[in-house]
């Protein structure tokens, strides 16, 4: 009689096909949110608001961007590098965005208001 249970190997091409998929997809919304943040950059008034719409979508689209990665990858050396690039950036975004905001602040310059216009 034949077994029911199906090779190691095909299992893990079964795996590949429904994961690279998904993964792309992650990939492709976090390039659409970094994306937002370019935009944001380029047409918001001044540092203020460019720091903050730049930190909240930057650290969402590479959360997409390298969790896709990382399921793109599958479960290796790589994957750990990259949670530790994730879980690093998520610690370092807000500060760097604080930073940046605190010294503008203290260079001087005044946050837009709509009689700036």
């Amino acid at each position: 009689g034949g077994s029911l249970l199906m090779p190691l190997d095909e299992v893990f091409e079964m795996a590949r096909v429904v994961i690279s998929p998904i993964a792309i997809g992650l990939i492709l919304i976090g390039l659409f949110f970094l994306f937002a943040a370019a935009v944001g950059v380029l047409r918001l008034p001044d540092v203020f608001t460019r720091a903050h719409a730049v930190s909240l979508t930057d650290s969402l689209g590479a959360l997409f961007v390298l969790t896709g990665l990382a399921l793109y990858q599958g479960f290796n050396a790589n994957f750990i590098k990259i949670l530790i690039v994730l879980i690093l950036l998520y610690l370092l975004n807000p500060v760097i965005a604080h930073a940046t905001v605190r010294s503008a602040l203290r260079c001087g310059l005044k946050p837009w208001s709509r009689e700036d216009a």
